[in-house]
């Protein structure tokens, strides 16, 4: 018998045993994980953690992502209005609940759940109807949150996500929709207005019954004088402060930045929904009232859009981000549109890059002359904007004035397939495309970039000066990066010993974008010791589609675009009049230094350069300067314009051998540019001196020293368009010859078309396909080229 009991025993105990192994299966597993995967809105603040701006969750809710910090206000009013024995309870209050029962049962229906805090957050997790098995589950489940969370992250969890009547969710959504503050900035009549909501959201809702809400606030506030939390007079004045009527705006400072966080989330590049940001609150404020003036003078000319970033250069933190101007009701104007990460012609702003790099491989000097004369390259004919020609323009003013056509023959020099590799290296992403596709127009806006990414690489340059002496003349691979709008934690540099561009050639670079004229100020700023120092560059796009303007200091960069999102191009528009302005208003906004990049002189030599050309100088240079220049400037070529000529005794003539004895000449060196680009040169730089004429009888035949074709070059392909009578247009022939008064005899295919003397310009009219044109001087200098005139019906 006692052998039987024990044998029905065993079954009970080992089905108790397994029960028991299930519940305590299911207590450590009953709660959610997550816990809360409900939708949040996503949320930006400043550096400061003010409030940028907020998006609305995906269901439609105003739901702040979780927030561990609770204000001691709103935990002394839920506590005291909701669950009074929440320190000291495991997660359930049998008072509280017993106390609910029986006023349930005397009132006949359900006026009291004896919910405590945390039930009320188990309820919120898993929404759970009220019914008594969930109540017993919920009970279960709330002793089970209170073992594995603190009271301070359990009342964390109930702000967060508590309903706040209508569309709002949580506390810090909560205080933003109804009094415009955060949390931690609310008075107790303000607090213990929002604590009393989530006990009816629905009933209770801020523009509908305001008096039952201002009973329940001033009835609680009563409760936390009784409990010694308030005085008397904090209560006093607490009950006269207005309630909520209805919800308000959020703030938009940043909208455009709150939208480029969102889809920076949404490409994982951002793990959470609401991110510190790195702007200034104040600066994005006055950056977007600023942009907002200029606008207003802009759309009298229809130019609708302006953008602006400010960028720390030691960091590359976004200061401030107005993608746009920011007017929504007008859906004409765009501004939804961030043109700040929009892809668009960057017109000259590239120049600068280009100008360092050649310093950097030696291929120049800070001031070597570059040809300034009509170029047709591959049927690529780049213009100068003022469309005219200097001859030679030192590399420097070159940069300075922006002019295309020297730009251009330093591209082609460097070549774009090795600058094309430069750009991807500063961070340029937006060359989509092989180098080949956009040739040598890339130097001019053949490409498209970004304000960001440009503004950024400016930013680098910078960068690398500030850091040249702080690394002891290394350079930290890592000071190439795109800027950033969250604070991102300051790594180890990584040290070499060359940078991709040196020090030097980065100090000449921005010198030279130093001495740009300001807009309306012309020369005078330059006088004002107040006055910032600014390296700036200025952008037009082809068809006057864009206008830049990207200024540089030792602390900041400022990058502003103007234009038209739908690409509509308009008279006047260029960086120089309506970028530029902007841009010098918003360096005004920012902390004044008349400091300026230490010369890298480490990095630099000084050695003898040629005045004349900025060359190195050479053995017939005769006026030679000292002058600094990046070390790779002593690989640079040697002055090639300098040499002996041999004149008559009296200077009036050249000579040579063949006429005069050595003994009666004179050797003289001699500052001689080619035909073409002396053509341009000596009407704009008196003090160049022509060669005088050969002595007659003494004449030599050189084509290639003294004369030149201008327009066409050799190979070009030339389209003729149609006049307004429907006939073909002619094309001017354009030479250059060094000796004044020549006749020159032009023949079209072997025949002869005509003479000119003292201007050698010649309108011709040849019919499509190749040609050849050939040129005979006075003392039978010949020059003779090849080039196809296109036919427009192919």
């Amino acid at each position: 018998m006692q052998s039987l009991k024990k044998h029905l025993k065993r079954p009970k105990i080992i089905i108790i045993t397994g029960l028991s192994l299930v519940l305590v299966v299911w207590f450590a597993l009953c709660l959610p994980k997550p816990l809360f995967n409900t939708p949040t809105s996503f949320v930006i603040d400043d550096e400061a953690g003010q409030l940028l701006g907020a998006s609305i969750a995906a269901d439609g809710q105003w739901r702040f992502p979780y927030n561990d910090s609770v204000p001691e206000k709103f935990k002394q009013c839920i506590i005291t209005f909701e669950d009074k024995r929440f320190e000291h309870h495991f997660g359930f209050d049998p008072l509280a609940f017993g106390r609910a029962i029986k006023q349930n049962i005397s009132s006949k229906k359900i006026t009291s759940g004896g919910s405590t805090l945390t039930m009320q957050v188990i309820r919120m997790a898993t929404h759970h109807s009220r019914t008594v098995l969930n109540k017993l589950s919920e009970i279960f489940m709330a002793l089970r949150l209170e073992l594995g969370y603190s009271k301070n992250k359990i009342l964390a969890l109930y702000a967060s996500n508590a309903p706040f009547g209508s569309n709002v969710v949580g506390l810090d959504a909560a205080a933003w929709r109804y009094f415009g503050r955060s949390p931690d900035k609310l008075s107790w009549g303000e607090m213990a207005a929002l604590a009393v909501l989530p006990n009816a959201p629905s009933l209770v809702h801020p523009g509908k019954n305001r008096l039952i809400l201002l009973n329940k606030r001033n009835s609680l506030l009563q409760k936390l004088y009784e409990q010694g939390i308030i005085d008397s007079t904090t209560a006093a004045l607490a009950r006269f402060e207005p309630v909520p009527e209805k919800p308000v705006p959020l703030p938009q400072l940043a909208p455009h930045l709150l939208q480029r966080f969102k889809n920076d989330y949404q490409d994982h590049l951002q793990t959470q929904t609401r991110i510190r940001t790195t702007i200034k609150a104040n600066l994005q404020q006055q950056v977007a009232d600023i942009l907002e003036r200029h606008h207003q003078v802009l759309k009298a000319n229809d130019i609708n859009n302006i953008a602006a970033i400010v960028l720390d250069v030691e960091t590359g933190a976004t200061l401030a981000y107005q993608g746009n101007i920011w007017h929504r009701e007008d859906p004409e104007m765009e501004s939804d549109v961030d043109v700040i990460n929009a892809p668009r012609s960057p017109g000259s702003t590239l120049k600068p890059l280009l100008y360092a790099a050649m310093l950097h491989d030696g291929l120049i000097l800070p001031n070597s002359l570059i040809a300034d004369v009509p170029t047709q390259i591959a049927g690529y004919h780049p213009e100068n904007y003022d469309l005219k020609y200097d001859g030679a323009v030192p590399a420097s003013n070159a940069l300075s004035r922006s002019l295309n056509v020297p730009a251009v023959k330093m591209l082609q020099q460097y070549k774009y397939e090795r600058f094309y590799d430069v750009l991807k290296k500063v961070g340029i992403t937006t060359l989509t495309q092989p180098a080949d596709h956009y040739g040598l127009a890339l130097i001019l806006g053949g490409g498209e970039n970004t304000l960001w990414e440009l503004s950024g690489a400016y930013a680098d340059m910078a960068r690398v000066l500030n850091h040249y002496p702080k690394y002891h003349g290394k350079y930290d691979t890592d000071d190439y990066h795109s800027p950033v709008y969250t604070k991102v934690e300051k790594t180890k540099p990584s040290l070499e010993k060359n940078g991709l561009l040196d020090a030097g050639s980065l100090f000449f670079t921005l010198q030279a974008m130093e001495e740009v004229m300001r807009p309306g100020e012309e020369m005078v700023w330059q006088q004002f010791s107040s006055t910032q120092r600014i390296a700036w560059k200025t952008g037009t796009s082809f068809g006057f589609r864009d206008g830049w303007a990207i200024g540089i200091t030792p602390k900041y960069v400022v990058g502003v675009w103007v234009g038209n999102t739908d690409g509509e191009g308009r008279p006047n528009l260029t960086g120089i009049n309506t970028a530029a302005p902007a841009m010098f208003e918003i360096f005004r906004l920012l902390p004044a230094s008349r400091d300026w990049f230490d010369m890298p002189t480490s990095e630099m030599v000084k050695i003898a350069v040629c005045k004349e050309s900025g060359y190195r100088a050479g053995q017939y240079c005769p006026n030679i300067t000292q002058e600094w220049i990046p070390k790779s400037g002593l690989k640079a070529p040697v002055c090639p314009w300098h040499r002996l000529v041999h004149l008559s005794a009296d200077e009036k003539w050249q000579v040579s051998g063949n006429c005069v004895s050595p003994e009666n000449m004179v050797n003289k060196e001699w500052f001689v540019l080619p035909p073409s680009m002396e053509y341009y040169y000596k009407t704009k730089n008196y003090e160049y001196h022509v060669l005088p004429p050969f002595k007659p009888g003494c004449e030599q035949a050189d084509a290639a020293n003294t004369m030149e074709l201008i327009y066409p070059k050799d190979g070009a392909k030339v389209y003729v368009p149609l006049e307004a009578d429907g006939k073909r247009g002619r094309i001017i022939f354009n030479a250059a010859h060094r000796q004044q008064g020549i006749k020159i005899f032009w023949h079209l295919d072997d025949k002869y078309v005509g003479k000119t003397s003292t201007f050698h310009q010649i309108a011709l009219n040849p019919s499509p396909g190749q040609h050849t044109l050939t040129l005979v001087d006075a003392v039978g200098n010949t020059l003779q080229i090849n080039f196809e005139v296109l036919d427009k019906d192919k």
